[in-house]
């Protein structure tokens, strides 16, 4: 199994390591010739999805992407990676409406840990993070927090609004590798 980071800015060295600790092979994405290599399932890390979305584009890797997501390329996307997945100016492939940098500032950022389907306690590091604010119908709610969905499951992408490759804890990776299997 080949997981693909996206490598362009923000946390994705964290995934790496994470998912090497895993025994997974990954494989960075920079621009559009590495999107075609084989790999099985996407990481779309936090960082800054503006910036992710412009670098997207500009490198010609937003579109070949997009149809990867749209025709069910297992994708975990973190963070940032909620927002590319959930707003409609980046892929907008999860029917949702998305609260972005919901928690304010850096100085808003926090650690808890919270019940997640199926996974029982995970624990959450939220860095300047977004929420779910509404999810449409066939989309599947796995976490919430303080009254705000934090985690989301449709067809084979799950988005998340807080940072598992921070924490020790490896059941979020492991259920993305679940679902590639």
């Amino acid at each position: 199994m080949t997981v693909a980071v996206l490598a362009l800015q923000g946390a994705f060295i964290e995934h790496e390591h994470v998912l090497e600790e895993l025994g997974v092979k990954t494989v960075e994405l920079r621009q559009a010739a590495d999107l075609d290599q084989p790999y099985d399932g996407l990481i779309l890390p936090g960082g800054e999805s503006t910036v992710q979305g412009k670098l997207l584009r500009e490198l010609k890797m937003f579109d070949p992407l997009k149809k990867q997501i749209a025709d069910g390329m297992p994708v975990l996307g973190t963070c940032a990676g909620l927002i590319l997945l959930g707003s409609p100016e980046h892929f907008g492939t999860i029917p949702m409406q998305v609260k972005r940098n919901a928690y304010g500032r850096q100085l808003g950022s926090f650690h808890t840990k919270a019940e997640f389907k199926d996974l029982g306690l995970v624990p959450m590091s939220f860095i300047r993070a977004p929420y779910v604010e509404s999810v449409s119908d066939g989309v599947e709610i796995l976490s919430v927090v303080d009254d705000h969905i934090v985690g989301v499951r449709y067809g084979n992408q799950v988005a998340i609004a807080f940072h598992p490759e921070l924490d020790s804890d490896r059941k979020i990776h492991q259920m993305f590798l679940d679902m590639i299997s």
